[in-house]
């Protein structure tokens, strides 16, 4: 009973220690992050910076990342990627992924949070109102400006909220309709499935792959086609994600 006692001792400190760890690095990610992009406030370069800061958590979380986004990808230009949308863990899984000069489109309300939202801001990314309909309608045309404008790529998830396990969720069309619109090609990034997988209190959570696709051009499809576009996204999204968990699950029995 007390080796017992003392390994959940043990488990629990683990959990503890990472909880500790994840928390001081993303306030002083934050803060000095949010000091360092003052003299060049709202530039696009910064989200891929921090973004792959956040990504390094991966470590603490005894994650291994396989991280499949070719060389290639920098000089595809100004893009629409895309993303399954898991859980909370995509902040140190997907980040890896993020290329130069993109940002995200959020929820307005992420400047409330403490530390993260002055840095949400800053480096650049698109806040939505999702609260105000008339005003999310017109986060196509947003988004599809800013592209042309700052020649810049977004990054989205047009599941529109986290799956949790629920598999890949039906797509929603915002950002196929802003793909069209900007004139630039949709590239889906997939990422193997993580919910219930990462636990704090065990050591070693596995292996996560993410892997970039080539690129979709959307000026095959007209603007009453964006739904046969989304669709062929959903498709291909869905059988690479088969495709990668099966891969991962072949990489565990092997005890890699």
């Amino acid at each position: 009973m007390e080796l017992k006692s003392f390994l959940q001792f043990g488990v629990s400190m683990l959990a503890l220690i990472r909880a500790i760890i994840v928390i001081i690095y993303t306030i002083a990610v934050c803060v000095g992050g949010g000091i360092y992009c003052l003299f060049s406030p709202r530039n696009p370069k910064h989200v891929m910076t921090f973004g792959h800061m956040f990504g390094r958590l991966s470590v603490v979380f005894g994650i291994n990342i396989i991280n499949r986004v070719p060389e290639k990808a920098k000089s595809y230009g100004p893009s629409i990627y895309i993303g399954n949308h898991q859980n909370n863990y995509d902040m140190v899984t997907m980040s890896n992924g993020v290329l130069p000069r993109t940002v995200t489109v959020g929820k307005k309300s992420l400047v409330y949070i403490p530390f993260f939202g002055f840095l949400y801001w800053i480096t650049g990314n698109i806040l939505i109102d999702r609260a105000n309909r008339s005003k999310a309608h017109n986060t196509i045309t947003q988004v599809a400006d800013q592209i042309k404008k700052r020649k810049i790529s977004v990054w989205m998830f047009p599941e529109g909220t986290r799956s949790r396990g629920r598999g890949l969720l039906p797509f929603k069309t915002g950002a196929f309709h802003a793909a069209i619109a900007a004139g630039v090609p949709i590239v889906p990034v997939c990422v193997s499935s993580t919910q219930g997988k990462i636990k704090l209190n065990r050591w070693n959570n596995g292996t996560v792959i993410i892997e970039m696709l080539d690129p979709i051009d959307t000026s095959l499809y007209s603007r009453e086609q964006v739904r046969e576009l989304s669709e062929h996204c959903h498709a291909l999204m869905k059988a690479k994600i088969k495709e990668l968990d099966l891969e991962v699950e072949e990489m565990a029995k092997q005890g890699k």
